[in-house]
C-alpha cells in the first residue's frame, strides 16, 4: 500500500483529474485508482481539462502531454499562470522521454513526470507524495 493509505483513511474526499486523449488510458488509470476510493474525473484533450478544473478544482491533475486540441503542455502553463488554480499538484503521465521533454514539463510546473507504460507503483508513490504535500501545506 502507499504510505499514505490505512484501512480508515477516506480518501474519497482527494478529487482527481484524469486527462488524455486515449480511452483506454483513462480506464487504465482508474482502475488503478478505483481501489482506494478517490474521485476520479476524466477529460479528454487539454479544453475540456480546463473545462473540468473550472467546473471544480481537483485536488490532483494526472496529465497526458500529447493530445489534441490543448496539449499538456499548455494546460500546465494555464493553470500555473491562474492565481485561483495554480497549486494544483499536476503529475505528467507521458509516452514522451526525452530529456527535453521531461525538463520541460518540470519547468512550467509539473510536480512529477511518470513516463509511460504506468507502473502502478510509481504512480502511487507519485499521488502519495502529493497528497502528503497537500496535507503538510494545509
Amino acid at each position: 500500500m502507499p504510505p499514505f493509505y490505512s484501512q480508515d483513511m477516506d480518501l474519497s474526499r482527494y478529487n482527481v483529474l484524469a486527462v488524455d486523449d486515449v480511452p483506454l488510458n483513462l480506464i487504465l488509470i482508474q482502475k488503478m485508482l478505483s481501489k482506494f476510493n478517490f474521485q476520479i474525473r476524466t477529460a479528454g484533450n487539454g479544453v475540456q481539462a480546463m473545462e473540468a478544473i473550472a467546473a471544480q478544482k481537483p485536488d490532483l491533475i494526472l496529465l497526458d502531454l500529447m493530445m489534441p486540441v490543448m496539449d499538456g503542455f499548455e494546460v500546465i502553463t494555464r493553470v500555473r499562470s491562474t492565481p485561483k488554480i495554480s497549486d494544483i499538484p499536476i503529475v505528467v503521465l507521458s509516452a514522451l522521454n526525452s530529456n527535453e521533454d521531461i525538463v520541460k514539463g518540470y519547468q512550467l510546473g509539473a510536480n512529477d513526470f511518470i513516463t509511460k507504460p504506468i507502473i502502478l507503483e510509481k504512480l502511487l508513490n507519485s499521488i502519495a507524495t502529493q497528497f502528503q504535500l497537500i496535507t503538510r501545506s494545509k
